[in-house]
C-alpha cells in the first residue's frame, strides 16, 4: 500500500458518495467514480469489463462503493436491474478486491428484514426481505460476506440529506405546495443523516487502514444509523417543525398508502457492534437533522 491509500469510490454522485468524497480525503486520495464521470473515472456497474477496466486502470488500496439499485417500488418490476447492481456487479468487486488483496467496504439496507420484531436488529438476527429491493441488497451482502475479500458491510437506514431523492428534500418540496399531508405513521426506523454515514465511514475506513482495528478481525456486518427511533409520520413532524411549515399533517397507517413494494414495519438497527468495535456512539436522529436543516438554510 502506498503512503497515502488510493481510495476508489464507485457512485461518488449519490447522496452518500457526494457526501464521501469530501468525509474520505483526510483518509487517502479519493478516485471519485460514477456513472456519469464527472469527478473521475465513468464507471457502468451493468458492465463487467468497465468495472474491471476502472479497477485496473486506478489501482486502488481499497474500494468504496456507494452505488445501488435504491428505487424500492420501481424494483419490482424490474428485478434483474435491481440484482444487477446490487448483486451482480458486487461480485465483480468482490472477485478484483480479492485477488487484490484488498479491503472493500459496502452499504446495505434496514429492508433485509421483515420488522416482525419489537426490539432493534443485531447483525446476526436472520434476514427476511419483504420486496425485491430487499432480496437484492441482501445478495449483495452474501456475496460479500461469503467471498474471500475481507469486507465491511455497513447496514444503514433511512438515509436522507441535501442532494438527490429522499424524504427530508420530498417533505420540504410538498410543504411549499401543500397546506396538507397524509404521512404512514405505522413503520418505525432511524433517520440517518448522509454526512453522518459518511463520516462513520471515513472514521471506519482510517481505523482499518493505519491497522489500528485489524480487518482480519474487524470484516463482516455492522449496523450504522443514528440513535433512537421514529415513524415517518413522526420524521415528516420533525422536518415541518425545523422549517417552520404550516402545513397541516394527518398520520395513516400503511394500508392507506398502497405501494408496490412491502416495507418493514420496524426496522430500527442495533449499533452497540460499531460502538464496541470503532469506539463509535453515533448521535439522536433529531440532532442530525438539525444540523442538516442548518445546511439546508
Amino acid at each position: 500500500m502506498s503512503d497515502v491509500p488510493r481510495i476508489l469510490l464507485i457512485g461518488s454522485d449519490g447522496q452518500v458518495g457526494w457526501e464521501l468524497r469530501r468525509s474520505l480525503a483526510p483518509v487517502g486520495q479519493v478516485i471519485a467514480a460514477s456513472m456519469e464521470g464527472q469527478a473521475g473515472p465513468a464507471i457502468d456497474l451493468l458492465d463487467a469489463s468497465s468495472v474491471r477496466r476502472v479497477f485496473n486502470d486506478t489501482q486502488p488500496d481499497v474500494v468504496v462503493n456507494a452505488a445501488a439499485y435504491t428505487a424500492v417500488d420501481k424494483a419490482e418490476s424490474e428485478p434483474e436491474l435491481a440484482r444487477a447492481i446490487n448483486a451482480d456487479a458486487v461480485n465483480v468487486l468482490a472477485d478484483l478486491c480479492a485477488n487484490a488483496s484488498i479491503p472493500v467496504l459496502h452499504y446495505s439496507t434496514d429492508f433485509v428484514f421483515s420488522g416482525r420484531t419489537d426490539r432493534p436488529y443485531r447483525e446476526d438476527d436472520t434476514p427476511e426481505p419483504l420486496s425485491v429491493y430487499g432480496e437484492t441488497k441482501r445478495a449483495g451482502e452474501l456475496v460479500l460476506l461469503d467471498s474471500a475479500v475481507d469486507a465491511l458491510v455497513l447496514r444503514t437506514a433511512w438515509v436522507y440529506g441535501v442532494r438527490g431523492r429522499n424524504f427530508l428534500r420530498t417533505m420540504m418540496n410538498l410543504f411549499r405546495e401543500r397546506a396538507e399531508l397524509r404521512v404512514v405513521d405505522d413503520q418505525v426506523g432511524t433517520p440517518t443523516w448522509s454526512r453522518l454515514l459518511a463520516e462513520v465511514t471515513a472514521h471506519v475506513l482510517h481505523s482499518v487502514l493505519t491497522g489500528a482495528v485489524d480487518i482480519k478481525q474487524a470484516k463482516g456486518l455492522y449496523h450504522v444509523t443514528s440513535g433512537g427511533a421514529v415513524s415517518w409520520f413522526g420524521f415528516a413532524s420533525a422536518i415541518r417543525d425545523v422549517s417552520c411549515s404550516g402545513c397541516e399533517l394527518i398520520p395513516i397507517p400503511t394500508s392507506e398508502y398502497p405501494a408496490p413494494a412491502k416495507r418493514p414495519a420496524y426496522s430500527v438497527l442495533d449499533t452497540t457492534k460499531l460502538r464496541t468495535t470503532f469506539g463509535l456512539t453515533l448521535p439522536d436522529w433529531r440532532q442530525s437533522l438539525a444540523l442538516c436543516m442548518e445546511d439546508l438554510g
